[in-house]
């Protein structure tokens, strides 16, 4: 009977049944502080928290050897300052045999994010497809084809169109970059990477948004049928794959946060709120993707005090830098 129930338990285990955090969402694994968690202390508190998976924004090997033998999933980066050296098949094979093989085995790398928000008027943008293809073809070679997706992260200022979701389509400027890359996904099976943010949508916005419709506090639908704006923000990037001819594409939503301080809408309230409900809406599917649940990494795991741009970027944590939660959240 034991030596059964034992035969059982890994078939449970090996189909994600019983893992737990195998439905969660995942949290970005900001690091641009200096009073910052050591990479062993981090991976503990994802861990304690039920946190199921992370993105980690460049090939950190402290945090990969602290993520051996966790469980959690991981996007593992190729940052946008390596893109142009893997971009060939000998910078590609180095860069795999070096970050990906000597962890593969005992850490479940899941996504390997080859850029991120280029744009396709960026200096680098002629490289994110050839730096997609030869790490592609390293993972091949290395035989992991079938454990890791290789894909990219966008923004949603590719989209042209975005409202009502149903119109959305990538923008003229942005077409002939973004076509090939999604064909490269299709044909490899991967999802879209995607950074959805509400937030900065309702900010540039507010005469048309409301504050309830982005922190998915809003009652009822909206003429088009939503009720929340993230949905709206996915659906778009949706429609605008089918009419690139790639309905198959899934978007698994690689950031999403709200800042607690430093600009508009910016309070511990407001963040808390959408924190809160963005985790218990992703369990679900949106109005055009009704069979969830939504693959999504919440952004980000603490407030960084040396991250540059405007205010508001170094207050997107969960966390404060001693590992106390900024808000009551259940990640599960």
């Amino acid at each position: 009977m034991s030596a059964l129930l034992l035969l059982l338990l890994g078939v449970l285990s090996s189909t994600g049944v019983l893992l737990t955090g195998v439905e969660s969402v995942g949290v970005c694994y900001g690091g641009n502080g200096n009073n910052l968690p050591t990479k062993q202390a981090v991976v503990n508190l994802y861990k304690s928290n039920g946190i199921g998976k992370i993105r980690l924004y460049y090939p950190d090997e402290g945090a990969l050897q602290a993520l051996r033998g966790s469980n959690i999933e991981v996007i593992l980066a190729v940052p946008n300052d390596q893109l142009q050296s893997v971009s060939n098949n000998g910078g590609a094979t180095n860069w795999v045999n070096k970050y990906v093989k000597p962890y593969a085995g005992n850490v479940k790398l899941k996504y390997i994010a080859v850029g991120n928000e280029v744009h396709p008027g960026d200096a680098l943008a002629g490289s994110v497809l050839p730096a997609l293809q030869s790490i592609q073809n390293a993972i091949s070679a290395a035989n992991l084809q079938g454990q890791i997706k290789v894909s990219t992260a966008i923004d949603t200022t590719l989209l042209g169109n975005s409202y009502p979701p149903k119109d959305g389509v990538f923008s003229n400027s942005a077409s002939s970059y973004i076509t090939p890359i999604i064909n490269f996904l299709a044909k490899n099976g991967a999802p879209l990477l995607a950074n959805v943010y509400p937030y900065f949508a309702y900010v540039n916005n507010q005469q048309n948004i409301g504050l309830d419709y982005a922190l998915f506090t809003k009652q009822g639908n909206n003429e088009v049928g939503y009720q929340n704006l993230f949905d709206a923000l996915v659906d778009s990037l949706y429609a605008a794959l089918e009419k690139v001819g790639a309905s198959n594409v899934k978007v698994v939503v690689s950031e999403s946060g709200w800042p607690s301080q430093g600009g508009v809408g910016a309070t511990v309230q407001n963040a808390g709120t959408y924190y809160r409900n963005l985790i218990k809406h992703v369990k679900g599917g949106t109005p055009k993707r009704p069979n969830g649940p939504i693959e999504t990494y919440l952004f980000a795991m603490f407030d960084e005090n040396q991250k540059g741009g405007a205010e508001t970027e170094k207050h997107f944590g969960l966390f404060r830098p001693d590992k106390s939660p900024k808000y009551q959240l259940s990640f599960n």
